[in-house]
């Protein structure tokens, strides 16, 4: 069986990789779905965190990334998959996702729904807290896997908390950019 974890993943969390991870052992195979939505203005192109997410899911033999624009009924039809994997993380989550899996059901009725309840370390956890906290220079390494941390870092022009320059040390050579749109207002 097929499973699609869709989500804009901008970018992606310990909290989601948790529910890849738990989602890889339930299906035979689970497609890690990035949709470019055009109702959220992302920190970093589909094409940056489709490569973050393979790289910090290629210990899963059985999970795919892949980018989408459009309906996720569609693009699941597409994939022959007829499971959509959600996370849940509080109540208000609970309502929205119901809701959607309804409506999904409406638009094509070989799909359900599967939700899988955050675990209880990653429930305060959301794409926009982690950039909220990156944004004003906090350390968020607890929160993403390190080489997105790296990534939000270098976005937000800030000097990861861990490392402490001193006055004697060189200047590092200047890196090329990455792309991303630091100037956008995040809201936790």
């Amino acid at each position: 069986m097929i499973a699609i974890y869709p989500g804009s993943f901008d970018p992606i969390t310990f909290g989601h990789l948790d529910i890849i991870e738990r989602g890889s052992r339930l299906f035979e195979h689970t497609i890690v779905a990035v949709l470019g939505n055009p109702n959220k203005q992302p920190l970093f192109p589909v094409s940056q965190r489709v490569r973050q997410i393979r790289a910090c899911t290629q210990h899963l033999p059985n999970v795919e990334v892949d980018s989408f624009a459009g309906l996720t009924v569609e693009y699941a039809r597409q994939c022959n998959a007829n499971v959509l994997l959600r996370g849940l993380r509080v109540l208000s989550d609970f309502e929205k996702e119901l809701q959607m899996a309804h409506t999904n059901q409406t638009l094509w009725d070989g799909i359900e729904t599967v939700f899988l309840a955050t675990s209880n370390e990653y429930s305060f956890l959301s794409s926009s807290v982690v950039k909220e906290i990156a944004r004003f220079g906090g350390s968020v390494e607890h929160l993403t896997p390190e080489l997105v941390a790296l990534d939000l870092y270098q976005c937000f022009a800030k000097t990861p908390p861990t490392v402490k320059p001193t006055a004697i040390e060189p200047s590092p050579p200047p890196t090329p950019p990455r792309v991303c749109d630091s100037k956008k207002n995040f809201h936790a």
